[in-house]
């Protein structure tokens, strides 16, 4: 084996087993720091950013599949819409497909909220990935966005928010 390759191989930067998820840990906390801090004096905090985001952007068809979205128990999901709701973020109506289940609308004072977070968890994540070029952040972004639908797909009923817990 060369000398080069042996170094890069057991030099500082050489990555053991498990250290993947030191890693991605690290990231995680250092995101999740930011990102408190951007959503803070949103209603129902980042799980109130989730679900407004997740109700304009992805648009699921009832409150059923908004939970099962987000991985959040029913019964949670319930206390997090009554605080959206009070704070006039979203509003409960009809589901079109089924009148007996609600489908969970953002209001046009949800979508004004929403925007000024948005570009505040933008300025958040921009300042996490400062340290690698456009072009790197980009493409951990992209690889990241696919590994995460892969596991997805895979494990289906997983919570990221459980998954938090039990960081390295």
């Amino acid at each position: 084996m060369s000398e080069s390759l042996q170094t890069a191989q057991t030099g500082p930067a050489a990555a053991a087993p498990g250290d993947f998820g030191w890693h991605l840990g690290m990231v995680l906390r250092g995101y999740q720091f930011l990102f408190e801090e951007a959503v803070e004096g949103m209603p129902a905090g980042i799980r109130g950013y989730q679900i407004l985001s997740t109700v304009l952007h992805r648009d699921p068809p009832n409150q059923q599949a908004l939970g099962a979205h987000l991985a959040i128990d029913r019964t949670v999901l319930t206390y997090l819409l009554d605080a959206l709701v009070d704070a006039g973020v979203v509003e409960r109506v009809p589901a079109p497909s089924d009148r007996r289940a609600r489908k969970i609308v953002a209001t046009d004072n949800g979508r004004e909220i929403l925007a000024r977070y948005e570009e505040r968890v933008a300025s958040a994540e921009s300042e996490l990935l400062s340290g690698l070029k456009e072009s790197e952040a980009d493409t951990l972004a992209a690889l990241i966005a696919r590994l995460a639908m892969d596991v997805h797909r895979s494990q289906p009923g997983s919570s990221p928010c459980e998954a938090m817990d039990h960081l390295p």
